[in-house]
């Protein structure tokens, strides 16, 4: 048989995040146990489901789905995307600059696709949203991690950053508000971004997909606002502010300067029209979402759902010895950091596994999103607050009895 490069470079790429307590998680349940899985931002599984209004629009243009759109989206889709960067402030945008996906999944693939050579490297944060690392090496390219500050509420080092850069870098990703941190970037780290971006004339990826999950009064500034100058590619969709993941609609926005991007955009037209279209009945919901009320900020007020559930899970997690966390400003998850002294983590994969073994509940590895160290785990807050509760009780449980294991 042939070598099946491909194949075994995609094992290789999501192991870290897929891992073996995944794989235990579905044995566990095979075998009758039920596991609280804290591990993934599906928010319909803790009862959020999408707005009404989106629902109807969707029924109501099935009977005009059943056909191919246009490679780049629907009308109206495009059309409600266009506006809407226009009024996050993102100039010079028109309908051929907007690219409707099956979800910014699939999108962040097309547009690393069409970018990559083997050997081109790309800045991606650390910790990360684990598919921009697979898609790059996927696209044949090296990513390059840059660390964020923990100390300085994950906001990313501007120094590591600049110090990653080689003839060989392409591209800067952004991801704002972060996944897994809930960190939310201000003004003047945005602009510090596209300076560095400005100076190795490098494309900005920016992951804006949880631009409306935000906390405490916070603010998103559209990196692309920020940077006529610089070229841009700003991605959205419908899977966390308006809670419809199944129904994959994400966006992409380009802008910026174009100069030295047409073979780009021509290599983006190519793939986008090789899988001829995104899904075409979820396309019918792009306008309604964005143009109709905005049922998230319900969620995200200072009584919300999403912002008690928040608040819990931090308060619980921070009141455990040895335990610290940044809050996030935005998001769905925190991502706690284990003080190595009092867990001395060699391995944070088999810390999750001993961690659903005993108590049956399901997290991801810090080094899962690409951070360098054993001492993080990402911790999804949607499930509502008796079952957060349970979940906490059983970490509490587990990390008490992991200290007395370890004499610490």
């Amino acid at each position: 048989m042939k070598n099946l490069k491909k194949s075994r470079k995609l094992d290789e790429v999501c192991y870290e995040i897929r891992g073996p307590a995944l794989e235990r998680a579905k044995e566990l349940e095979d075998q009758g146990h039920s596991i609280i899985k804290l591990n993934i931002g599906n928010l319909a599984v803790f009862g959020f489901n999408p707005p009404d209004d989106i629902v109807r629009d969707v029924i109501g243009n099935l009977n005009r789905a059943g056909g191919y759109s246009d490679s780049k989206g629907i009308y109206s889709a495009r059309k409600a995307v266009m506006n809407y960067a226009q009024d996050c402030g993102i100039r010079g945008v028109g309908l051929e600059d907007i690219y409707i996906g099956n979800g910014v999944s699939e999108l962040i693939l097309l547009a690393m696709n069409a970018l990559l050579d083997d050997g081109d490297e790309v800045l991606v944060p650390a910790p990360d949203y684990p598919l921009w690392t697979a898609a790059v090496s996927l696209s044949g390219g090296k990513p390059v991690h840059y660390l964020c500050d923990e100390a300085a509420d994950w906001q990313p080092d501007i120094a590591d950053l600049r110090a990653r850069i080689t003839p060989n870098t392409k591209a800067l990703v952004v991801i704002n508000p972060n996944n897994p941190t809930g960190a939310v970037y201000p003004k003047p780290m945005l602009e510090a971004l596209l300076q560095i971006a400005r100076e190795h004339q490098l494309l900005v990826f920016a992951d804006e997909i949880y631009d409306k999950t935000l906390y405490d009064g916070e603010t998103h500034i559209a990196l692309a606002s920020l940077a006529e100058d610089v070229f841009c590619i700003s991605f959205g969709g419908l899977s966390k502010n308006y809670r419809a993941c199944g129904y994959r609609a994400g966006w992409m926005i380009l802008s910026g300067a174009r100069d030295h991007a047409k073979d780009y955009i021509d290599g983006l037209n190519i793939v986008t029209s090789m899988r001829l279209c995104a899904n075409v009945p979820a396309q019918y919901a792009i306008q309604t979402a964005l143009g109709g009320t905005q049922s998230i900020e319900q969620l995200v007020a200072a009584d919300g759902r999403l912002t008690r559930q928040r608040d819990l899970a931090w308060q619980r997690l921070t009141a455990i010895p040895g335990v610290s966390c940044v809050k996030p400003k935005g998001a769905l998850y925190l991502f706690p950091k284990f003080d190595p002294v009092v867990y001395p983590i060699a391995d944070d994969q088999k810390f999750i596994t001993e961690l659903l073994e005993q108590e049956k509940v399901l997290l991801v590895q810090g080094t899962g999103f690409n951070w360098p160290h054993h001492d993080h785990v990402r911790v999804v807050f949607l499930p509502n607050t008796d079952e957060m509760t349970e979940a906490l009780d059983r970490i509490e449980r587990f990390l008490a009895d992991y200290r007395a294991r370890h004499g610490t």
